[in-house]
C-alpha cells in the first residue's frame, strides 16, 4: 500500500487476486482483503480491526481531508449554518398516557436526547421527571444511541436499549421510575424491540444472533436473571427477521416474522396472560404480507392477500382468525397504496399514497363513513404519530413540504378540527416565500413518467447554468418523502437546485412501482434516475456534467450504477454508506442482511438467472476503464447494514480504473455505524463533508 502522497493520486490498495467460478463465469475480487475475516468481532469491538486494514482506511481518510483542505473554512461555515437551523432546546409535543405525558427534549449545547415525563395536565417545565439524560450517559463514550425505550403500563418501569458503538447490538437496562435506580439485570445483544406484559411484571424482547439477525424472542421476569429467561419463539429461516410489539389497544403482544419485502407471519399473546403460548394468526405464505390490530372481539388485518397488490383492510373474529374467514372492510384499489393503519376505539386511520402524494383517511368504525384530511401544496409529506392511548378521538400527524417546516397537528376525528401543536423553528430564519417547489414528470426509457420534486430559490436563474444536487433511492418500497429538510438550504442558498427523483423501486406510484424496480426489473431504478437527470437538463434546471448525484445505503447502489452507465451526466457522485458490492454481499450468507434480501435482489448463489441479472448492473463488478465523475464514498466501521469494506473496495477499484483526472475519495467514520455519528451536532460535520464536496466540485465555494 502506498499512502505517502495524500494530495496526489491517493492511497493505492494492493490488488490481491481472489478468483472464483460461478455459473461458468470467472470472478476476481482483488480488494476482498479489505474485509476483516473476523468482522463479527469488529462489530462489537472496533479496536479489533486488523492493523493493515485500519492503516489503509486511515490513509483514505487522510487523503480525503487533504483534498478538501482548500474548503476547510467552508466546511466549518456549513457546519455552523446547519447548527444554526436547529433549535437547540427543542422538545417534542408531550404524548399523553393515563396520568402522565411523555416527551423528549434537548438541552442547549446537548448532543443527545433527554427522555422525560410530567403529569398529564402540568406544563412541560412543571414537575418534570427525567427518565434518561442522554448527555450524562454518553459522557466518555465514543458512540451513544438510545435504540428504543418502553415504559410499563403502570408507569413504574422503563426499559431502554442502548447502543454503545453503532453496531446496533444493544444492551437493555430496566429502570425503576419511582427510585430512579437501574435494576441489576442487563440484557445483552438485544435488538431494541421490547414490550411489557399488561401487569408490567414481564418484558418481551428480541436478540440478535452471531450474524446480527434478530432470531429469538425471550420473556424476562422483572427482577430475575436474564440467563434464565424463557425463549418463546425462534426463527429458523435465516431469510426472516422477527420483531415484537403490541396492538394499539394494548390487549395483545405481537411477534412478527417477516422477510425484507413481501412475506410475513404474526403470532399473538394475550398481554394479561403473558405466560401463554403464542398463537398463530395466519401461516406464512410466500408473497403474502399482513399486520394485525384488534377491535373488541375482532382483528383488523392490513394485507395484500388475494392479489391486493396495493393492500386492503380486512376483518375477522379474534377467536377464529384463519385467512378463509377474512372479509374486506376497505377493498383493494389499484394504484392507491395503503401504507399503514392506526386503530382507535372508534376510528380506523389509514395512511395512503397515490400519484406520488400521501394522504390520511379517517373511517368511523360504527357508521363506516370516511373522510380525508386535505392539504394544498403541490408536493408535501405526511406522517402519522401514533400515541399511547386507544380510547381517544385525537389523531396526531406531521405535515411538511420542501418549503414548509414541519408542523405537528392534533386532529379531532369526531369534530374534524385540527390544532397546531408545534411548528418547526429555524432559529437562523426561514422565509418560505423565498423558494419555489415544483413537481415535474420525467419520461423514462419505457414511457413511464417519473415524479421529480424540485426546490430552488426564486432568484436562481433557470437557464441551464445552475448546478444541481439530485437525490435518489429506489429500493425496498421506500418512498422518498417530499418533506422539509433544513440542511439542503445550505446548497439552495448558494444557487444550487435541489431535486429528488422518485424512481421505481420505491412506492411513490403504488406497490407496483416497487415491483417494477426490483429483481429482474432493477435496472428501471437506474434508468429512471438517468431519465430524471436528462429531463431536468432539457428543462434547463441544470446542464449535463453539472449535477452531483447523491444516494445513501441502497441509494448508494443507484449511485454506483449511474456512475458506470452515464458518467458524463455528473460532476460528482456522493455514495453514502453505499451498497455497491452487490454480488459479493448477496453471495455471503453469513452477512446480516443477505438471506432476508434475496427477495429484493435475487439469490446469486443458487439462481443462475438472478446471478446474471445482478452481474449486469452490480456497481462494483461493472467498473470499467473510463473517466469517472468526482466520487466521495463514505461509510462506518461498525455498520452492520452496509459493511465498511463496500465503500472502501468501491473507491479503490474506481481509482484503479478511472482514466480521467477527477478525484475518487473515501471517508470511513471509525467510531460509528450506518447512521454516522450519534451526536446531533457531530452528525452535522458529516453533512458538511458531503455538501462541501458537492460545492467544491461544482465551483460553488465562493458564494
Amino acid at each position: 500500500m502506498n499512502a505517502s502522497d495524500p494530495a496526489g493520486s491517493g492511497p493505492t490498495a494492493d490488488r490481491r487476486d481472489d478468483v472464483s467460478e460461478r455459473f461458468g463465469r470467472t470472478l476476481n475480487d482483488p480488494y476482498s482483503w479489505l474485509k476483516d475475516p473476523d468482522w463479527q468481532r469488529v462489530m462489537r469491538e472496533p479496536e479489533a480491526l486488523r492493523a493493515d486494514i485500519r492503516d489503509y482506511l486511515e490513509a483514505e481518510n487522510a487523503r480525503t481531508d487533504a483534498f478538501l483542505k482548500p474548503i476547510e473554512a467552508l466546511r466549518e461555515t456549513l457546519t455552523a449554518e446547519l447548527k444554526a437551523r436547529i433549535k437547540e432546546d427543542d422538545a417534542s409535543v408531550p404524548t399523553p398516557d393515563g396520568d402522565w405525558a411523555y416527551y423528549r427534549r434537548f438541552a442547549i449545547g446537548g448532543q443527545y436526547p433527554i427522555l422525560c415525563r410530567r403529569p398529564r395536565d402540568a406544563s412541560v417545565t412543571t414537575d418534570e421527571q427525567i427518565l434518561i439524560d442522554g448527555n450524562k450517559e454518553a459522557e466518555g463514550e465514543k458512540f451513544f444511541s438510545i435504540g428504543g425505550a418502553e415504559h410499563s403500563p403502570d408507569h413504574s418501569l422503563l426499559a431502554a436499549a442502548i447502543d454503545h458503538n453503532g453496531s446496533e447490538y444493544c444492551v437493555i437496562e430496566i429502570r425503576d421510575l419511582q427510585t430512579g435506580e437501574t435494576l441489576p439485570e442487563r440484557i445483552e445483544s438485544a435488538q431494541g424491540d421490547m414490550v411489557f406484559s399488561a401487569d408490567g411484571k414481564m418484558l418481551f424482547y428480541t436478540v440478535l444472533d452471531e450474524n446480527h439477525r434478530p432470531s429469538k424472542v425471550f420473556r424476562h421476569l422483572i427482577g430475575g436473571d436474564p440467563a434464565e429467561d424463557d425463549m418463546i419463539y425462534e426463527e429458523t429461516d435465516p431469510g426472516f427477521f422477527i420483531g415484537v410489539g403490541k396492538t394499539e389497544s394494548g390487549r395483545f403482544i405481537l411477534i412478527d416474522a417477516h422477510d425484507h419485502a413481501e412475506t410475513s407471519e404474526v403470532w399473538m399473546i394475550n398481554a394479561d396472560t403473558p405466560e401463554a403460548e403464542p398463537r398463530l394468526i395466519a401461516k406464512r405464505s410466500t408473497g403474502i404480507s399482513y399486520d394485525v390490530s384488534d377491535h373488541n372481539d375482532r382483528l383488523i388485518i392490513h394485507t395484500n392477500i388475494d392479489g391486493a397488490v396495493d393492500f386492503k383492510i380486512s376483518e375477522v373474529a379474534a377467536d377464529n382468525p384463519e385467512p378463509d374467514n377474512w372479509f374486506d372492510i376497505v377493498p383493494h384499489r389499484p394504484g392507491c397504496l395503503i401504507r399503514s393503519t392506526v386503530l382507535f376505539e372508534n376510528y380506523l386511520v389509514r395512511h395512503e399514497r397515490e400519484a406520488a402524494l400521501p394522504r390520511i383517511v379517517v373511517r368511523d368504525l360504527t357508521s363506516g363513513d370516511e373522510h380525508e384530511i386535505t392539504f394544498d401544496e403541490e408536493a408535501y409529506d405526511l406522517s402519522l404519530h401514533p400515541g399511547y392511548e386507544y380510547a381517544t378521538t385525537t389523531l396526531r400527524f406531521a405535515y411538511s413540504s420542501p418549503t414548509t417546516p414541519q408542523r405537528i397537528y392534533d386532529y379531532d376525528m369526531a369534530t374534524r378540527e385540527r390544532v397546531l401543536r408545534k411548528e418547526q423553528e429555524i432559529p437562523s430564519g426561514h422565509n418560505a416565500n423565498d423558494y419555489i417547489c415544483r413537481r415535474l414528470m420525467a419520461p423514462s426509457h419505457d414511457g413511464v413518467n417519473i415524479p421529480v420534486t424540485i426546490l430552488h430559490r426564486k432568484d436562481t436563474v433557470i437557464d441551464g447554468s445552475a448546478s444541481m444536487l439530485l437525490y435518489g433511492y429506489g429500493s425496498y418500497g421506500y418512498a422518498m418523502p417530499a418533506s422539509f429538510s433544513p440542511n439542503v438550504f445550505s446548497l439552495v442558498d448558494r444557487g444550487m437546485v435541489y431535486a429528488i427523483a422518485h424512481v421505481r423501486g420505491g412506492t411513490e406510484g403504488g406497490y407496483g412501482w416497487y415491483l417494477d424496480g426490483k429483481l429482474k426489473k432493477k435496472k428501471n431504478t437506474f434508468l429512471d434516475f438517468i431519465a430524471a437527470a436528462e429531463h431536468l437538463i432539457a428543462e434547463r434546471y441544470t446542464s449535463s456534467g453539472n449535477i452531483v448525484a447523491q444516494g445513501r445505503s441502497a441509494g448508494g447502489m443507484l449511485m454506483g450504477a449511474v456512475a458506470n452507465m452515464r458518467p458524463d451526466l455528473f460532476r460528482g457522485i456522493l455514495g453514502e454508506v453505499p451498497f455497491v458490492d452487490v454480488i459479493n454481499t448477496m453471495s455471503d450468507e453469513t452477512l446480516p442482511l443477505t438471506p432476508p434480501e434475496w427477495v429484493e435482489w435475487g439469490d446469486p448463489i443458487r439462481d443462475e438467472e438472478a446471478f446474471s441479472d445482478m452481474a449486469s448492473y452490480c456497481p462494483y463488478s461493472n467498473i470499467a476503464d473510463q473517466p469517472y465523475p468526482n466520487v466521495l464514498a463514505t461509510g462506518g466501521l461498525t455498520d452492520p447494514r452496509v459493511t465498511y469494506w463496500e465503500p472502501a473496495k468501491w473507491a479503490a477499484k474506481l481509482r484503479h480504473h478511472n482514466t480521467g483526472s477527477n478525484q475518487i475519495l473515501c471517508w470511513i467514520n471509525m467510531e460509528a455505524g450506518h447512521g454516522g455519528a450519534s451526536g446531533r451536532f457531530d452528525r452535522l460535520k458529516e453533512v458538511a463533508l458531503s455538501y462541501g464536496f458537492a460545492l467544491m466540485v461544482t465551483d460553488n465555494t465562493k458564494s
